[in-house]
């Protein structure tokens, strides 16, 4: 899971690069990423942290232009620490193209062996977004031989990625001095819309990871992009679309509505708040069936994904929804953190508990979703200490079994609570005294409803079903090891790293 997002525009954009990667913060907090291009020069700048602490002024004024992209990356694939996989990553031929990625290659392993033996084109991190740039860019340069670069050969070379490569990909490039290509997985599985504005100098088009980052920077949706389809934007502003891929179909990953999102996006025609708002009205349902809703005496929700589900879940079965727990928005998202050991010191430095609202009281807890357990084991705990009576736990999501291979950080079946264990061991492990799950199916059809056009849901976590059909237990132990890779220590700050340009201060 990362964000991204690409713009041209008739003034610079920088700022309004720096604006929407605000917005798309939630999605990723371990480094961040600008490209400005003026005429057919790159300008970068990238680092690890978050947004605001990357780009200080001198750094804005480095990045002069008027199209541009940027990233804040969240690590799935490759090293957490290295700053040198930082997004975007740029290759000088053909043409020179910068590139930002969300998603996960899962066959990443066998794309860098052919690279190296078949293309001729070096690697020089373990990041699968250096693997679709260089494929991206030997596929342009098939496609543009003896030619010139037009819409035309832009997408007969995405369509030739599509047949190279495997997994989940949102993907923007910049092509210096030509200008934006936009593309998304035949599956549709993370997200990509685009919009546009006009501005006092002329037209602007944005696409980016979310519709929140386009509303939030004066841009109108215009539509999602679709599964397979690519977008070449030209620099006058002109937006050439063309599906690229064969028979795709939609099928967005649940997690983004689960937990990813942010609850104002829209993704692929779905209200991410009113999706939520559903999951809680089956959750209400499931309790029911479970437990007598007459021994809750309050619904509190654990900030901050969960809000919506437990307002209609506390709605549905007449009991009151309560604030029980502060966050201090200054501690990042655990979910999100590299290592499991950060994780578990940063529970009670984010949430600390309102005594008044659990003292004497049967409180039932909603969170999005239980993955590892070991906050849920905290919260409950921080619950009794505040003087419940008795600690209740629902998830609005379903147990989480099943390693992801599409960009989600829980690649291995040992960190999930719920894989090998029965309802009875997570609930003991936990330390509630009830613990009522989500039904799988049942979200699908209350998230489902709210698009008829979505064929499925990419919800592989939930039910085991991966679904571009390639994935296999060797995947999982590459994965195992990459993770391994991610919880050492940091890099040597004084190792050298290769980049567009100096982006030291």
């Amino acid at each position: 899971m990362c964000g991204i997002v690409g713009v041209i525009s008739k003034s610079p954009v920088n700022q309004l690069i720096y604006d929407a990667l605000l917005l798309l913060q939630h999605r990723g907090q371990d480094a961040a990423g600008i490209v400005t291009m003026q005429g057919t020069k790159c300008f970068m700048h990238k680092a690890r942290g978050m947004v605001r602490d990357v780009f200080r002024t001198r750094n804005m004024r480095a990045l002069p232009g008027n199209v541009g992209l940027g990233q804040v990356r969240y690590p799935t694939a490759g090293n957490a620490y290295s700053e040198e996989e930082a997004q975007p990553f740029y290759v000088n031929a053909p043409f020179g193209i910068v590139l930002v990625h969300n998603g996960n290659l899962t066959n990443a392993h066998a794309l860098k062996s052919e690279l190296v033996d078949k293309d001729r084109r070096h690697i020089n991190t373990e990041s699968d977004t250096e693997v679709l740039i260089n494929i991206l860019a030997h596929e342009l340069s098939n496609a543009a031989t003896g030619a010139k670069l037009t819409p035309d050969v832009i997408f007969a070379a995405v369509a030739a990625v599509h047949k190279r490569i495997k997994g989940s990909y949102a993907v923007v490039a910049l092509i210096a001095g030509h200008g934006l290509l936009a593309f998304r997985d035949p599956f549709g599985i993370r997200p990509l819309i685009y919009g546009t504005a006009e501005t006092p100098d002329g037209s602007s088009v944005i696409v980016a990871s979310e519709s929140v980052a386009l509303e939030g920077t004066g841009h109108q949706v215009a539509r999602d992009v679709q599964p397979g389809e690519a977008l070449f934007i030209d620099l006058e502003g002109q937006v050439h679309a063309r599906q690229c891929a064969e028979n795709p179909t939609l099928n967005p990953c649940m997690f983004e509505y689960v937990y990813l999102a942010r609850p104002d996006s829209v993704i692929d025609g779905i209200s991410v708040y009113q999706a939520r708002l559903n999951m809680g009205e089956t959750l209400a349902q499931r309790l029911i069936s479970t437990m007598p809703p007459s021994d809750i005496d309050v619904v509190i929700p654990i900030p901050e994904s969960s809000r919506p589900s437990a307002m209609q879940l506390a709605q549905k079965i007449g009991k009151p929804y309560r604030e029980g727990f502060v966050k201090n928005r200054y501690v990042g998202r655990t979910f999100i953190m590299p290592g499991q050991s950060v994780r578990k010191k940063s529970v009670r430095q984010k949430l600390n508990a309102i005594g008044v609202e659990f003292k004497g009281r049967n409180v039932l807890l909603v969170d999005d979703s239980i993955v590892r357990g070991t906050t849920s084991k905290e919260i409950v705990q921080m619950a009794r200490e505040a003087g419940a009576n008795k600690v209740y736990m629902a998830s609005a999501a379903p147990p989480v079994k099943y390693p992801n291979v599409y960009g989600i950080d829980m690649p291995t079946p040992e960190e999930l609570i719920a894989s090998g264990r029965t309802m009875e061991e997570i609930r003991d492990f936990i330390g509630a005294d009830a613990l009522i799950y989500q039904d799988v199916d049942a979200m699908k059809r209350v998230v489902g409803k709210l698009n008829g056009k979505v064929a499925s849901f990419e919800a592989s976590c939930f039910d085991g079903r991966y679904i571009t059909g390639d994935v296999s237990v060797e995947d999982f132990s590459t994965m195992r090891e990459q993770r391994r890779s991610q919880q050492t220590e940091e890099d040597d700050p004084a190792r050298s790293r290769l980049a567009l340009q100096n982006t030291g201060d």
